[in-house]
């Protein structure tokens, strides 16, 4: 099991930014495919969002799937909810649904 301070750390981050990528990498420069994939339709989408490279800390790398409960990496958080990884992402935004979830949770404008 992780370590309390880890955990704590991890969920101060959440609660600090709207949008929290946890990936391998940073969004300059994406560590795997998986979350080169959530960056792009990040980008592609025009939200503003925070990273946290999990390959720069092997706690953190193992904290956050602990605190989530959710076993891969990468993991988006909006508005301190969990949304999923590069699958989960993908598919909304594949059918439509990734761009209306961010509007209405404020952190997109509303097409």
């Amino acid at each position: 099991m992780t370590d309390q301070a880890v955990l704590d750390d991890i969920k101060a981050t959440i609660d600090a930014h709207d949008v929290v990528l946890f990936m391998k990498g940073d969004k300059r420069l994406p560590q795997c495919g998986f979350s080169g994939l959530v960056v792009q339709v990040l980008n592609h989408l025009g939200v503003d969002f925070h990273t946290v490279n999990v390959l720069a800390d092997p706690d953190v790398r193992q904290g956050i799937k602990d605190f989530s409960n959710w076993p891969t990496i990468p993991q988006l958080y909006v508005k301190g909810e969990f949304v999923g990884g590069a699958d989960i992402v993908r598919e909304m935004f594949e059918q439509g649904e990734l761009r209306p979830y961010l509007a209405e949770k404020g952190v997109l404008e509303a097409a």
